[in-house]
């Protein structure tokens, strides 16, 4: 069963074995699919798909190899003709019709499969059957705070349930990050070294096989010192203004550096477009609330790998002129670009992580500066690719 799958599959690079493959087609013995494509999609990628690093090419290789199988979920042809000609778009703001109450999403699906079935004819701009334009909790292109949308678009991103949509997730390589891709890729930038000054109170595996064996098998325990990671991390993220689309992605990257084990010392700074003669100790970025960035550079030696997380968006004034901080009442007689220049100079292992997809560095807000420190700092995504590439970077050598 499905053994032109199998082998497609593996064509996009997919490492699906014999047993996952069997395991597979144990579970669909037992119904677990529940007899539909959706089913057996979410199956499939549950038993033959390792990383979400592979999910976008499982996805191209289901849709390559299901294209053009109907499956709308039991609509007959009827209802989505009704739901696709003339639609009148209803205020979105409309609310007059709306129930009471919020349906529980049981009840909802109750309700929703009662009406496929009593409804015999198309419904515009009603409160009660699968419609268009109206106040039903089932249809599309009308207003409900909590309901099932069936075709047309999203419009206020409320619906419970969605019917005859089908958007399998894109977990490529160059898409945004989680807490665990954060955690996983700061895993790789540690360094050990043995600490001298402590006693071997570790056992060394294996020296002692090799003394057991040089012992005629005799166990002969050996034992070393242990090692305690020698990698220092400082970290200067980018607050508010044109930050604010990526705090979630930024909250993710800080909650990973900030519990992380990996470091021997980390520290935190806070910075809002450019760095100036002060970094902050809180993401506020409150006045006072900061150590000065030349204390910063007498104090942190070279031994710091330094990350700045920002999407170098900002006026020209503001990375290259005095005066340029746009905080009214801090005037900062060394221009932005001169403080960078000199933490790049200092921290040889320094890199700049943007949240900004790649694609719009070119043309995104503020795109003459980013291009200027992308010529001072090594520059990369967020997306795994970017933080596989950039942890690299800041070992190298190492």
């Amino acid at each position: 069963m499905f053994e032109l799958f199998f082998y497609l599959l593996r064509s996009y690079g997919l490492k699906v074995s014999l047993n996952e493959w069997m395991a597979l087609m144990e579970a669909l013995e037992q119904e677990l699919a529940c007899s539909s494509l959706t089913g057996f999609y979410r199956l499939c990628k549950a038993v033959l798909v390792k990383s979400e690093a592979d999910m976008d090419q499982f996805d191209l290789a289901f849709i390559a190899y299901f294209r053009g199988i109907e499956h709308r979920d039991q609509f007959n042809d009827a209802f989505w003709k009704w739901l696709s000609e003339d639609v009148k778009v209803r205020d979105i703001n409309d609310k007059s019709m709306l129930d009471d109450y919020l349906l529980e999403l049981e009840e909802l699906q109750k309700r929703f499969e009662e009406r496929k079935k009593e409804q015999k004819e198309r419904h515009d701009g009603g409160n009660y059957w699968i419609g268009t334009g109206g106040t039903s909790t089932m249809g599309h292109s009308g207003y409900h705070e909590r309901g099932i949308r069936v075709g047309g678009e999203s419009r206020q991103k409320t619906a419970v349930q969605i019917a005859g949509e089908r958007n399998f997730m894109d977990f490529r390589q160059d898409h945004m990050l989680s807490i665990r891709s954060f955690q996983m890729a700061f895993r790789k930038l540690r360094q050990y070294a043995a600490n001298t000054n402590l006693k071997r109170s570790e056992l060394d595996i294996d020296e002692t096989v090799k003394k057991t064996g040089d012992n005629a098998g005799l166990l002969s325990l050996a034992w070393k010192r242990p090692r305690r990671n020698t990698v220092k991390l400082m970290v200067l993220f980018d607050c508010d203004g044109s930050m604010l689309p990526y705090n979630r992605i930024c909250r993710r990257l800080f909650q990973s550096v900030s519990k992380s084990n990996h470091f021997q010392d980390l520290k935190i700074y806070y910075f809002h477009n450019c760095v100036y003669d002060h970094l902050y100790t809180s993401p506020a970025c409150q006045r006072g609330e900061w150590v000065d960035t030349e204390w910063v550079l007498k104090n942190l030696n070279r031994e710091y790998r330094l990350i700045i997380v920002g999407d170098a968006a900002m006026a020209s004034s503001e990375l290259m002129a005095k005066g340029g901080n746009a905080v009214i009442g801090m005037y900062n007689e060394i221009p932005g670009i001169a403080w960078l220049n000199r933490m790049r100079k200092f921290y040889e292992k320094s890199i700049w992580f943007n949240p900004v997809p790649e694609e719009k560095w070119q043309t995104v807000y503020g795109n003459q500066t980013l291009q200027i420190i992308r010529e001072i700092f090594p520059m990369y995504g967020l997306t795994l690719n970017g933080l596989e590439a950039g942890i690299k970077k800041l070992m190298a050598g190492h």
